[in-house]
């Protein structure tokens, strides 16, 4: 059925509940499954290091942050016997998620419908997003 089963998390507790759906498919499946967590990266040209008196750049570390997350949620599903692989990416979520579907051919991509009230539930959402521009199938779960 899904061997590759891609899903994001920004650590917080609906994310987390997307993240434990698709574990539990892929336990079920016998499939990898690939977390992804997305940060904005700092701007070589927003900070300039020579002009500050501290180091900013060891004190904000968006893409160590990004990485703590995904393994700590990476480390609590790796427990329940299923093949964990994390990732840090640069960018936007939506972005982020396709583009790991993509590299790994996953056959399945879970998000959340956190935030998706209104309006949002057509338009600007990070489901809406990646079911516009996946290469595989979008399941999105109920995390609210």
């Amino acid at each position: 059925m899904f061997k590759s089963i891609v899903v994001g998390t920004d650590g917080s507790q609906p994310a987390n509940e997307a993240v434990q759906r698709a574990a539990d498919l892929a336990k079920l499946c016998g499939a990898s499954l690939h977390i992804v967590t997305a940060y904005k990266p700092i701007s070589e040209l927003v900070f300039n290091p020579e002009a500050l008196p501290i180091d900013i750049g060891s004190m904000v570390d968006p893409q160590r942050d990004a990485t703590d997350i995904c393994e700590a949620v990476g480390n609590k599903i790796s427990t329940e016997g299923v093949s964990v692989h994390t990732h840090a990416c640069p960018g936007n979520a939506a972005d982020a998620l396709v583009e790991v579907a993509e590299r790994e051919k996953a056959d399945l991509i879970v998000v959340g419908n956190r935030g998706m009230k209104g309006k949002r539930r057509v338009l600007g959402s990070v489901p809406n997003s990646v079911s516009h521009h996946a290469p595989c199938t979008v399941m999105i779960v109920s995390t609210s």
